[in-house]
């Protein structure tokens, strides 16, 4: 779980506890005027467990403070924003995910990028992409809605071609090894990933296994504008839009460009890729 989300719902859980004690209130005291178990007062409190809306309508009801319900739902309205689960996000379908990002890159004018594992969805093939959602729906158990998904990644690709928009894009060299679809598929991936070099709205650079880094790379993340992070875990979206958080994902993003390699340097790696997925 993000720093940050952690920090925000310590920080609920601070305020919930203010108004249970502003009520004189002990917490097993709170709990059986409540309803619940004393362990759950305390989880919520010490930011252990995120309240859900019935949870806060509860409780300013047994702390007699109903005009505190519009501030704490707007908190946990903040927290669902910044940490959207992967499961709860695609419970709706790719598509909807898909055409979420495409609204997203559409408006933006600069994009920096990094990947560790992964080719980024706007140069994905179709064979590539399907291969990721299906990964994806079979890990979470998700919708599979598999062929609108892709449909709807293909649509994003349009703004890489469009004046006004700019991709600054590092990929670690390990997502060209990393097999996600049939050898052949992987190879026509590649492929396309190269013919995105030299264009002028891309900047493309491959970061070799063997350079030196300042860091190890944890996990691939967008930086929209220097306006707004969105990272990826294994279990959830993180959308980070303050000016601390930007300043230090931009950063990490300098100095590992640093470690990439360009042009006909980063057509050679990409090359080396393609050529061990022709011969597995």
């Amino acid at each position: 779980m993000s720093t940050d989300y952690q920090q925000a719902r310590e920080a609920l859980g601070a305020r919930l506890r203010e108004l249970r004690t502003e009520a004189g209130l002990n917490g097993k005291e709170f709990a059986e005027r409540i309803g619940w178990q004393r362990s759950k007062v305390s989880r919520l409190e010490n930011g252990k467990q995120t309240a859900s809306d019935t949870d806060v309508e509860a409780w300013v009801d047994a702390a007699e403070q109903p005009d505190e319900a519009d501030e704490l739902r707007r908190r946990l309205r903040s927290l669902e924003t910044a940490h959207r689960s992967w499961r709860r996000q695609l419970s709706a379908g790719h598509r909807v995910v898909q055409e979420g990002h495409l609204v997203q890159e559409q408006q933006a004018q600069t994009v920096h990028i990094f990947e560790v594992g992964i080719i980024p969805g706007i140069f994905q093939t179709a064979d590539y992409a399907r291969g990721v959602l299906t990964d994806v729906s079979n890990r979470l158990g998700t919708s599979r809605d598999i062929e609108e998904g892709v449909r709807a990644r293909m649509k994003r690709q349009a703004a890489v071609y469009e004046p006004g928009h700019h991709f600054n894009v590092l990929i670690w060299e390990a997502a060209l090894h990393v097999v996600r679809c049939a050898p052949e598929a992987m190879a026509a991936q590649l492929s396309k990933l190269g013919g995105f070099i030299g264009l002028d709205t891309v900047t493309l650079g491959i970061i070799p296994l063997g350079a030196r880094t300042p860091f190890s790379p944890k996990h691939g993340f967008w930086i929209i504008d220097e306006r707004l992070v969105v990272a990826d875990t294994w279990n959830a979206e993180l959308s980070l839009d303050s000016q601390d958080d930007v300043a230090v994902y931009r950063n990490i993003w300098e100095l590992m460009r640093e470690s990439a390699v360009y042009d006909h340097q980063a057509h050679g790696l990409i090359a080396r890729a393609r050529a061990s997925h022709t011969l597995s």
